[in-house]
């Protein structure tokens, strides 16, 4: 391996000395400096594997050429050998807390030049084959995490694409909701992550309903009261389903499930929760569930206008909906009619749910 060794001494016969015996260095060459000033500017834009440097120097000594250097970002560890006289202890010290990582004594011996440079140039390629081998694993480990988000992904939505087989909702509804849910968490200052995580697990709000008999689930016309204590179920079942995953993503679903269908009045179920007892993901998700719900045709009724469907909305906020979820949601409109035309009901595709997500 190739070293390059700055040496920094404002005495020209010590230059000479120390180029010929970094020479006698296997594979290394020499940068030579009389100035001080000038080495220092060189040895921050420039990578040396070992510096060579004087002490007493015009302009700037080698404590303050060390000081300096080390402030420099990415030079922290650059192994500096300090050449100072037999009686300067004190500066020693003061160089040892500057940043030094050896020193030599004048005057220097050849044996002791070779053995201390060495030892510190075997030190820097330690150093730098273990950084090298530090940032391989991390990106190992950034793209082994990223398979697995992948394949997190991919479960929400087969799972998301088992209850469709059992709901007449659609693919695009899952898709729109999801993205509303995003929207107003972006609007309500949520993190980026906590903006992905709710995107990702919106979708299976409604997982639950795979518990639910077709006769109940697929009814055309309105329930029973005994059937919509069954239909409440589906929350609970949801969670059960999802719980006990050690996925954020699967864990958020299972939040998500239970409590978005609470109210917040306290009217809602399963658990009758009230305002803020509500899981944020869940009162999010149950504005941007009720409104694609509402823009959207079924079987068992007609699609409602916007205007309809946000006034409902508004009119309902505190009472169904937190008010402050309602209030992001209509102050990003635009947003909004920009999600429902980017995803059409009849541009049902799972491939393209795969693709989004």
């Amino acid at each position: 391996m190739t070293h390059q060794v700055l040496i920094v001494d404002d005495n020209q016969i010590n230059l000479v000395l120390f180029e010929a015996l970094v020479k006698k260095l296997y594979g290394s060459s020499a940068v030579v400096f009389s100035q001080p000033l000038q080495a220092l500017a060189w040895a921050q834009v420039n990578e040396p594997d070992l510096i060579v440097l004087d002490y007493m120097m015009p302009e700037l000594n080698g404590i303050d050429f060390i000081t300096k250097l080390r402030a420099t970002p990415g030079k922290q560890n650059l192994p500096i050998l300090m050449v100072t006289a037999n009686d300067q202890k004190e500066v020693r010290y003061r160089a040892l807390n500057a940043g030094a990582s050896d020193f030599l004594t004048k005057p220097v011996d050849r044996i002791e030049f070779l053995a201390r440079a060495t030892n510190l140039l075997a030190l820097n390629d330690a150093q730098r084959q273990l950084a090298m081998r530090a940032d391989t694993l991390a990106e190992e480990v950034k793209r082994a995490t990223a398979d697995i988000l992948e394949r997190e992904r991919e479960t929400v939505i087969r799972l998301s694409k088992a209850a469709e087989y059992r709901d007449p909702e659609t693919g695009a509804h899952i898709l729109r909701m999801a993205h509303y849910s995003q929207l107003i968490a972006r609007g309500l200052g949520l993190s980026v992550d906590e903006q992905e995580l709710l995107l990702h697990a919106a979708p299976l709000h409604d997982i639950g309903k795979v518990g639910i008999a077709d006769a109940i689930l697929l009814k055309p016309g309105r329930l029973t009261p005994a059937e919509f204590e069954v239909m409440k179920k589906h929350a609970s079942f949801g969670y059960e389903i999802l719980k006990d995953s050690s996925s954020s993503i699967l864990q958020a679903g299972a939040a998500i499930a239970l409590g978005h269908h609470e109210k917040f009045d306290g009217s809602g179920y399963p658990q009758g929760l009230k305002g803020d007892a509500i899981p944020l993901f869940s009162r999010i998700v149950a504005v941007a569930d009720v409104f694609d719900a509402l823009t959207s045709a079924r079987p068992y009724k007609p699609a409602w206008t916007l205007e309809a469907s946000k006034r409902h909305i508004q009119t309902n906020a505190g009472l169904h909906f937190d008010p402050g979820c309602v209030a992001v949601f209509f102050e990003l409109w635009d947003q909004v009619l920009d999600i429902r035309a980017r995803f059409k009901d009849d541009e049902d595709d799972w491939s393209t749910m795969l693709a989004t997500f």
